[in-house]
């Protein structure tokens, strides 16, 4: 792996899965800006057509169909490239009661989204040219909470809940974070035991502008103390009950952040990338100042004001890395972009 010192690299290759995602999305057309061939894939080539349209800079893009259920579907996709961005994952939050037995969340969300990743990595292991795969994790795999459930001063990478805990409390968007937890765990196993260089990047609530068809989640979450859309309201208030805060980070630093670990010669296991972090109530109080003309209904239930958790990125600051946006990037590239969709009322 060659270390990155801010130099281009026009000649390398990379594969994008999930490309028709948020992240996804955004990262490819941050990759090809760079000047980097991409191959992107997609489950259906369909949805494919609007992001190729906004790409007008010749044959560097191109577009795969791959199922992460079919092994051996991603060999042509990862094929000749230098490094694997697994961005691609279930944005299944919850189940229904009735579904809502650990044997069927194991059966239909967590084994498929493992066996998903495995045959990724099989994949890249044929390939022969990938020397590192970047695999995007979430922050609902850590908790700041410590055994005895007391506040933690410092949250970083070895904060990991336990599956137990996620199991037992099944808190909204449990089944997301038991997915997340389990199958990053599952992915370290295998590239260990078959020496894949493999880095996971623990992204935050992110935010920012968009082009995917649909708003991202992530983006109705970090809204709805505006929307009131109470599904993801529960997730945002569930996310402040596990961190005692929220960690936001803006979708072009979340993709600079890929690429920085995916070309940083010494980059290696968890790195959470976080540029701020604030409770919710004050998440909300700021949103509403920011965007005034939607009454705002306060439904926190608790507030951790008086000593919330620091939730530090700090290895990878070490590591060389600079945040580009704060808050208030953040917040307010969000509201324009939801205003322009339609999501949100004009001001």
């Amino acid at each position: 792996m060659e270390e990155n010192n801010g130099q281009d690299f026009p000649t390398a290759k990379y594969c994008v899965t999930g490309a028709t995602g948020y992240i996804g999305s955004w990262l490819f057309e941050a990759l090809l800006e760079r000047g980097y061939k991409v191959h992107a894939t997609v489950r259906d080539p369909a949805k494919s057509l609007h992001l190729l349209s906004l790409w007008k800079g010749g044959d560097q893009l191109r577009f795969f169909q791959a199922d992460l259920h079919e092994e051996g579907s991603f060999d042509e996709a990862v094929k000749g490239c230098d490094g694997v961005f697994h961005v691609a994952a279930s944005m299944e939050f919850n189940v229904c009661e009735k579904e809502n037995t650990e044997t069927f969340v194991q059966k239909n969300i967590v084994d498929p989204a493992i066996k998903g990743t495995i045959n990724l990595l099989k994949s890249c292991l044929k390939s022969n040219t990938v020397k590192r795969v970047v695999f995007t994790s979430s922050i609902s795999t850590i908790t700041a909470k410590d055994s005895n459930g007391k506040w933690k001063p410092i949250v970083d990478e070895l904060c990991q809940i336990q599956p137990d805990i996620v199991w037992n409390s099944q808190a909204s968007g449990w089944v997301y974070a038991l997915s997340k937890l389990l199958t990053e765990e599952a992915a370290f196993k295998f590239a260990k035991e078959n020496g894949i260089d493999l880095v996971s990047v623990i992204t935050s609530t992110v935010a920012g502008p968009f082009f995917t068809v649909n708003v991202p989640s992530s983006v109705k979450v970090l809204l709805s103390p505006l929307t009131g859309e109470t599904e993801y309201l529960k997730i945002l208030s569930a996310v402040n009950a596990r961190m005692g805060s929220i960690a936001l980070v803006h979708i072009e630093d979340i993709c600079s952040a890929h690429i920085f670990l995916m070309e940083h010669a010494k980059a290696e296991g968890r790195y959470i990338c976080s540029s701020q972090s604030c409770t919710l109530s004050n998440l909300a109080t700021y949103l509403s100042k920011q965007y005034s003309c939607l009454n705002q209904q306060r439904k926190t239930e608790k507030n951790y004001d008086k000593v919330p958790s620091e939730i530090s990125s700090k290895k990878l600051k070490d590591l060389g890395f600079s945040y580009k946006h704060g808050l208030e990037d953040i917040i307010c590239q969000t509201i324009m972009c939801c205003i322009d969709y339609g999501y949100l009322p004009p001001v």
